[in-house]
């Protein structure tokens, strides 16, 4: 995906995260991430956003500090003040992406084409799976875009999990086929397959002839299922559905 359609993702993700946020109330909890609220949750996006920027907008090129980060991000404000405080992050990290030049040089965590292009692609599957969130604590979750939907599977397998692949052990190596059955036109790929072994996971793109489990499905379907915000048990899985469950047990991402 181009930056402008990763931007424009973000954006709409942002606004659908405010509508299911007042709809559901600060106090609601969120189904999908059991630990918080929805204030909690807004507080994280609303956080993330100001920390993203700051990289973008300064061209720092270091990680910020612990104390760096909290000046740059300032304080949690008030309940009464909290849907405006993440409309303005939200708003600002759109406009700074939008208006960034291409050859913009800052830190940042995963292999992209550029860090502009690293930046605008996280920070729109960060707010589209937290709007996934929100909306969950509401009522039904809305599905994505087909290229949003294979981009983020991409992103998911081959930036978080193909270079941080030691946290999807498992005691006996085991393979998982991921088939994409919609987005004919879309660009990038439409299959992945997943080895896990005792010693982390090795994920490569395309099909091999031979896996233990075979997930397939809509690349909304998959998106919202990889990243463990919907059920898939109404997904096409064939195989030894354990190494669909070991998957779904140690697919956690974390920021350690």
């Amino acid at each position: 995906m181009e930056i402008g359609r990763h931007i424009d993702a973000l954006e709409r993700a942002g606004l659908d995260f405010v509508d299911a946020a007042e709809k559901a109330g600060f106090d609601a909890p969120v189904p999908t991430c059991p630990e918080w609220t929805v204030r909690e949750l807004v507080h994280h996006v609303g956080y993330v956003h100001r920390w993203a920027a700051t990289y973008v907008r300064d061209c720092r090129t270091a990680i910020l500090s612990d104390e760096e980060e909290e000046n740059a991000v300032g304080p949690m404000p008030p309940d009464d003040d909290l849907i405006d405080w993440f409309q303005t992050g939200h708003t600002d990290l759109v406009d700074l992406l939008r208006t960034a030049p291409p050859t913009t040089s800052c830190w940042h965590f995963l292999p992209a084409d550029s860090p502009l292009a690293f930046w605008a692609r996280r920070q729109a599957h960060e707010t589209t799976i937290h709007r996934a969130d929100l909306q969950g604590a509401v009522g039904d979750i809305a599905g994505v875009d087909a290229d949003l939907g294979i981009d983020g599977i991409d992103e998911l397998l081959m930036g978080f999990y193909g270079s941080r692949g030691g946290r999807l052990r498992c005691d006996t190596p085991c393979t998982l086929a991921v088939h994409v059955t919609d987005g004919a036109r879309c660009e990038g790929p439409r299959s992945w397959t997943v080895t896990m072994s005792p010693s982390g996971a090795s994920i490569v793109r395309g099909a091999t002839a031979a896996t233990d489990c075979t997930l397939r499905g809509s690349a909304s379907d998959l998106y919202l299922a990889l990243w463990n915000r919907r059920t898939t048990a109404d997904l096409d899985a064939v195989g030894d559905l354990a190494v669909l469950g070991s998957w779904r047990e140690r697919a956690t991402i974390r920021w350690t």
